[in-house]
């Protein structure tokens, strides 16, 4: 219990000096005015194209394993499929965000397994036993589900499952199919942002913003997601 709890002050400490470290470096260059200043957003973004078209390869792989990082750093996954969307586009953004995620995951999950399991029963174990059954039952579907469904803020989704044993591979294999589709939405909104940035050389309103397929779209897939998934808890995870 000791070791456990020095890990998850380890943890905790390295995120907050690593967010801390970002944001000093981050100030240092930018003052408000200028992070809020439309002019400059575009600007970046043009800049950003460009040493993405340059370096496409190295660009990915330094985002690829950045992503893993900020995932076992307990990160949140919003800001990692808007920013794949927004620089490498639906498609490829796509394929980096559900591969770098789920990688980044799974490994979680082993870490979780070894060094955390203790702890993590005796926060959630009497909350969730009601799932263990149905797990034992059919793992693969309900870990697919589970995956699919969310509403867990995402580090806690990725070692909760600690709880009902599921396998390693199961946890690759049902977190990259039952991500996929709401990282796509994701991306796809990210993306929708680049091209909006692209097109348009005064700042938007928000009714602009919902005017824009590229952004309204993925807004109401993301909504259609939203109510599938309290569709799907309701029957499946009562």
């Amino acid at each position: 219990m000791e070791k456990e709890k020095k890990i998850k002050i380890f943890l905790g400490s390295s995120y907050l000096l690593i967010v801390l470290v970002f944001l000093w470096f981050f100030f240092s260059y930018f003052s408000i005015d200028e992070i809020t200043s439309y002019e400059l957003i575009k600007s970046n973004r043009d800049n950003l194209n460009e040493l993405k078209e340059n370096n496409i390869i190295l660009i990915s792989i330094l985002f690829f394993v950045g992503t893993i990082i900020w995932v076992l750093l307990l990160g949140f996954a919003s800001p990692i499929f808007l920013i794949g969307g927004f620089v490498f586009g639906k498609w490829l953004g796509t394929f980096l965000v559900v591969f770098g995620l789920t990688v980044g995951a799974t490994l979680l999950y082993i870490f979780s397994n070894f060094f955390l399991k203790e702890l993590i029963k005796q926060k959630f174990s009497l909350r969730y036993q009601n799932l263990n059954n149905k797990f034992k039952q059919h793992e693969f579907l309900f870990f697919l589900l589970y995956r699919f469904v969310g509403g867990i803020p995402f580090f806690i989704s990725n070692i909760l499952p600690t709880l009902f044993n599921i396998r390693v591979k199961f946890f690759f294999v049902g977190s990259l199919l039952g991500m996929a589709p709401q990282l796509f939405i994701g991306a796809s909104l990210g993306s929708g942002l680049n091209k909006f940035l692209e097109n348009n050389n005064e700042p938007p309103n928000f009714l602009d913003l919902l005017y824009t397929a590229d952004i309204y779209l993925p807004i109401i897939g993301l909504i259609i997601l939203v109510l599938c998934g309290i569709i799907l808890r309701k029957y499946f995870f009562k």
